[in-house]
């Protein structure tokens, strides 16, 4: 048994209807104008709608717009006068599910309304499916089944069906992106768009146009019109990576941007509303960033309503022989290589390592062990000898890798002070400045500010070199 809206403006064709409808099983409610109907429908609980075309102050036509505007999923049969068909093939494209013609028969009626219930039967079932599997890949992406990560899986299914903007705080590489997308997955903006912007990574000149777009010569170079991020992932997500790169100024602008859904374009004047859902990503302490001035305190609390902080790989190893063997599977496939196992051992290596690059620095050296390894094992031969603390052997694997003088895994100062001697094995440039940021990072406790000026360099250009592919 169904519950059916019915809405005529004329008594008797209204009455006809009920009984017909309450004749074959279904619950009826009686209404004889498109107001009326809606305050029905926002009691909830209809699961049917049968109305007529035409009606004193709104038609068919208009009745179903005004549905789609306020998001009102139900579906609509619609009656028309007899011999009025251009009326039936209109109201099929403007999203009626069925018609019939007056004078109402009985027979023909159930027969629409059967078909129009199944319908919305199969409509929700094909939901309550792609939400399970939405549910269960994303899940299947995010691996690990250590408390920690758990805890955030759970987080991330609670706050999805919400409008709450969430921040993920966490080490680089510890797979904040991806968590993400999985929040996206899970909500029911899924189908709309993931827009993904990095602000430590756009020139600061760019950051305002790339976020809310520019008008035809805003400025030097805007040879025409471009919708920003928050216009294209409109009716979606929009992450925000990196948010604490973000310079003042366009703090305020991005701060009202959230509070209002709503926005101007650079060289625009005429506001643009969105419905935007917003992830953002940081490495640092936003609260220490706050108190230092360098971010604003009313955009911390508007970012931060669900903050979820992610544990670095160090804190759940236990999770590193299900990421190793996903990793290790994955690259084997891409590649072309056979691999039938990995050994023993080489787990519990790679559990004895901190991991400082975290989920990435495992992922890509497991990708290079599986690519360089003439085993189908995976054995811990393959992996770099002098990282893993393992004696040196003709053949050995790898690049070239930090120690400090007296031959220990820890460096010998943490303070960025002291000698320091970096071992190469090879002249390669590239690699010879990847060894020097990794030793800076590690003799300042990942302190990017102050590895920078072990360097010689700005936070910003170390952070571009840690984001560019493959850092």
């Amino acid at each position: 048994m169904a519950k059916i809206l019915c809405v005529d403006d004329e008594a008797a064709s209204l009455a006809v209807l009920e009984d017909a409808l309450q004749k074959g099983g279904h619950q009826t409610v009686g209404v004889q104008n498109v107001e009326a109907a809606f305050r029905v429908l926002a009691r909830g609980g209809i699961d049917l709608i049968v109305s007529d075309y035409r009606m004193p102050g709104a038609t068919g036509l208009e009745f179903l717009s005004r549905l789609e505007r306020e998001g009102m999923d139900v579906p609509l049969v619609m009656v028309t006068g007899y011999g009025s068909i251009e009326h039936a093939v209109a109201s099929l494209k403007a999203g009626a599910v069925d018609y019939i013609t007056k004078p109402i028969r009985p027979q023909q009626l159930q027969i629409a309304v059967d078909q129009a219930l199944e319908l919305v039967r199969l409509r929700r079932e094909n939901a309550r499916l792609k939400e399970e599997v939405s549910r269960f890949r994303s899940a299947a992406e995010i691996i690990g089944e250590s408390p920690a990560m758990k805890r955030i899986l759970e987080t991330l299914a609670m706050v999805a069906p919400t409008r709450a903007t969430v921040l993920l705080q966490g080490e680089s590489g510890t797979g904040k992106e991806l968590l993400a997308r999985t929040l996206h997955n899970l909500s029911e903006r899924r189908e709309g768009p993931f827009v993904a912007v990095n602000a430590a990574a756009v020139p600061e000149t760019l950051v305002e146009s790339t976020l809310f777009g520019h008008e035809k010569g805003a400025f030097t170079g805007a040879i025409r019109s471009m919708r920003g991020a928050f216009e294209r992932a409109h009716t979606g997500t929009l992450l925000l990576d990196e948010i604490s790169e973000m310079r003042l100024d366009l703090q305020a602008k991005l701060l009202r941007a959230l509070q209002e859904q709503e926005f101007e374009r650079v060289g625009g004047t005429a506001p643009i509303r969105v419905d935007v859902r917003v992830v953002a990503t940081t490495n640092r302490d936003l609260t220490r960033a706050v108190e230092e001035g360098k971010f604003r305190e009313d955009l911390f609390y508007r970012l931060s309503v669900v903050p979820i902080l992610v544990p670095p790989l160090r804190e759940r190893l236990e999770d590193v022989p299900l990421l190793v063997n996903y990793f290790a599977r994955r690259a084997a496939k891409e590649n072309g290589k056979k691999l039938r196992g990995i050994a023993p051992e080489t787990i519990e290596m790679l559990q004895r390592y901190d991991w400082p690059g975290n989920v990435r620095e495992l992922a890509h050296d497991v990708e290079r062990a599986v690519i360089l390894s003439s085993d189908d094992v995976l054995r811990p031969e393959a992996f770099d000898r002098r990282r893993f603390g393992l004696a040196p052997g003709p053949g050995a694997l790898g690049g070239a890798r930090l120690r400090s003088p007296k031959g220990g895994g820890e460096p010998e100062d943490r303070g960025g002070t002291g000698p320091v001697r970096v071992v190469l094995d090879s002249l390669n440039l590239a690699r010879a400045e990847e060894i020097l940021i990794e030793k800076a990072l590690e003799r300042t406790g990942h302190n990017r500010t102050r590895a920078a000026e072990l360097l010689g360099i700005s936070v910003r250009t170390l952070r571009n070199k840690l984001n560019r592919p493959g850092g």
